[in-house]
């Protein structure tokens, strides 16, 4: 099974398109960061923009935040992309006459949520100004050789 990257991908089309903001950003440009095809590109900006988090113009490589990085938060981003989707899935094909099968998923269900809620109130108290501010970090330590 395929872990989606939706959430990982849309923050960084909204942190690229904030660090590079004087050029012009299209979507192949912007893919070729993520490395992927502009057409994912332009369906996930499509979902960014019906949620304002970002404003596009058609036909035009000019695309903004629709308010400021520090007002983004990453859990904006993950309910934009990914709404209510679980974070964690349970096996539903478990044997009910088993000990283990009859109780694994209403006891790692109570766990899972536990675990959503504790990222989902992270996701809440990063925001976009966070992650640009640890890349711009990061690519300063690399360009001293220290990572």
């Amino acid at each position: 099974m395929r872990v989606s990257t939706r959430f990982s991908d849309s923050v960084h089309i909204l942190a690229f398109i904030e660090i590079y903001k004087s050029l012009k950003l299209s979507s192949e440009l912007i893919a070729s960061s993520i490395e992927t095809s502009p057409v994912v590109v332009r369906r996930l900006m499509s979902t960014l923009r019906e949620n304002d988090l970002i404003d596009t113009k058609k036909g035009s490589a000019e695309p903004k935040l629709s308010r400021s990085p520090r007002e983004i938060t990453l859990l904006d981003v993950y309910l934009a992309v990914e709404g209510d989707k679980q974070l964690f899935t349970l096996d539903t094909n478990t044997n009910p006459e088993c000990i283990v099968g009859g109780n694994i998923q209403k006891v790692l269900g109570n766990y899972y949520e536990d675990a959503k809620m504790a990222a989902l109130r992270k996701f809440n108290n990063v925001t976009l100004q966070d992650i640009i501010e640890s890349i711009q970090v990061e690519q300063k330590a690399k360009e001293h050789h220290l990572i």
